[in-house]
């Protein structure tokens, strides 16, 4: 990846884009799972597109605003504004005031980025503008779209979106219509559906499950990683970084562990190393599980685009995680997936009216997140597959170095695998490298140092 990279971008006014026909005017109430306070914030999309010869003299510009107004007739709340009623319950005024739109040019080839696209990416700022006033939760757009042409004829799609409204297989679903209707068909091959009255709370609501993820620790000074000298790190886990890890635990021929759940309970063990913590501190690892997935099977209609994700926490001491074997972390990871069923999700939404929508616990938490099944490298505007589709950056919310996402990758010898992007203030950083790397054995990696007043990406080479 080309860190050092250094570009202009140029941008045309931003402007609003509607609703290609009239839709309804009315008030959508979101489920309580969408409304929790965890997923107040703006998440952050990217995908980059090679050149295609066969699409010269097309403007992906303009073919993708006119497809975004038709596609938002469909999915028309994504055209109104977020409102917050008694309770702090959240709903969509769909008034079709539209979506944030950026048209832009950047004097920057897709070669240029370099082979290895992966956050960080260099002039994220620039690529994905925050527009000013627009990053609230409340009364601003639900989306801003910034399409960047580069001087190659290939552009970059950047995308921001308030997490209130939907997860990523909801967001998937949404590029999925926008990609169809670029491509020339006139409606969703899939028809979005709201029905969000199914993730809400029963009556009376009643908590049935232990929820270590919502539980109450007070934020003490020291318990949330400092943010001086902050430096960024990604690792990347092929089948080599993978038989790495798994020669560390024992042999049971009838016990499967999927790669996530290895990978996400060794950086889980080497980040609590790094982080130096008293033995007797709490620790809490928390796995987001969609529940669409057929071990939950919330049985949710297959356009239903809003949030259906479950927070699921184990807790432990820092000591029991680094004293025992890999075996002991990997465990916790597995009781933390497994926790999640039907019930853990109505139980969730219920906690969610009698507890005021409190947000997830943050203290001496990992969060983990794999994306690489969300589909996002795979949605085609009519320039083919993107070569990288994903997050724009190692992980989003307001807490640096509290989540990881797992995303998908092949790298330059054309190894399948993920990537996870880290951050961390560069003394934890350099003891969580040192541990990564005498297991995976990788040092070809080194920390890159973040401008926090230009957001450029700096090589510290």
């Amino acid at each position: 990846m080309a860190q050092s990279l250094v570009f202009k971008v140029k941008r045309c006014a931003t402007e609003f884009v509607r609703p290609s026909k009239p839709t309804p005017h009315e008030i959508k109430l979101l489920s309580d799972i969408d409304d929790q306070e965890g997923l107040r914030y703006q998440t952050r999309l990217i995908q980059f597109y090679k050149y295609d010869p066969n699409m010269a003299g097309k403007d992906p510009v303009d073919i993708i605003r006119k497809a975004l107004a038709k596609t938002l007739v469909f999915y028309y709340p994504f055209a109104g504004r977020l409102r917050e009623g008694p309770s702090r319950k959240l709903m969509v005024d769909c008034n079709d005031e539209g979506i944030l739109f950026i048209e832009a040019d950047a004097d920057v080839t897709l070669e240029q980025f370099g082979e290895d696209l992966h956050p960080p990416f260099p002039c994220i700022d620039e690529l994905l503008y925050d527009v000013p006033g627009s990053s609230v939760v409340l009364n601003t757009p639900l989306l801003l779209i910034q399409v960047t042409r580069l001087k190659c004829g290939g552009f970059i799609f950047a995308l921001r979106l308030n997490h209130t409204i939907s997860d990523s297989s909801g967001l998937f679903k949404f590029l999925s219509a926008l990609g169809e209707i670029s491509r020339g068909m006139n409606e969703p091959s899939i028809s979005p559906v709201w029905c969000r009255e199914l993730l809400n709370a029963r009556n009376p609501p009643r908590i049935t499950c232990t929820h270590h993820e919502y539980e109450e620790v007070p934020r003490n000074k020291g318990t949330v990683i400092p943010l001086d000298d902050m430096v960024h790190h990604t690792f990347f886990f092929g089948p080599t970084e993978v038989a790495a890890i798994r020669s560390l635990l024992p042999v049971h021929p009838l016990q499967q562990h999927t790669d996530f759940e290895i990978i996400s309970a060794f950086c889980w063990r080497c980040r609590t190393i790094a982080l130096q913590l008293d033995t007797n501190e709490e620790v809490r690892f928390i796995c987001v599980v969609d529940g669409r997935s057929k071990s939950v099977n919330l049985q949710l209609p297959k356009g239903y685009y809003g949030n259906a994700l479950a927070n699921s926490a184990m807790v432990t001491t820092a000591g029991k995680l680094i004293e025992n074997p890999l075996a002991y972390a990997l465990n916790l990871v597995k009781k933390a997936k497994a926790n999640v069923t039907q019930e853990y999700m109505h139980s969730i939404a219920d906690l969610m009216v009698i507890k005021g929508r409190p947000h997830f616990n943050v203290v001496k938490s990992y969060l983990v997140s794999d994306v690489t099944r969300g589909g996002f490298e795979k949605v085609d505007y009519g320039w083919g597959k993107p070569i990288y589709g994903g997050p724009a950056r190692g992980a989003d919310g307001d807490i640096p170095g509290l989540a990881s996402f797992h995303i998908p990758f092949k790298n330059a010898k054309g190894e399948e695998g993920l990537v996870i992007p880290f951050y961390f203030p560069n003394q934890v950083m350099e003891r969580f490298v040192k541990e990564m790397d005498s297991v995976l054995k990788s040092n070809t990696n080194k920390p890159t140092k973040c401008d926090k007043k230009s957001g450029i990406i700096v090589s510290s080479l």
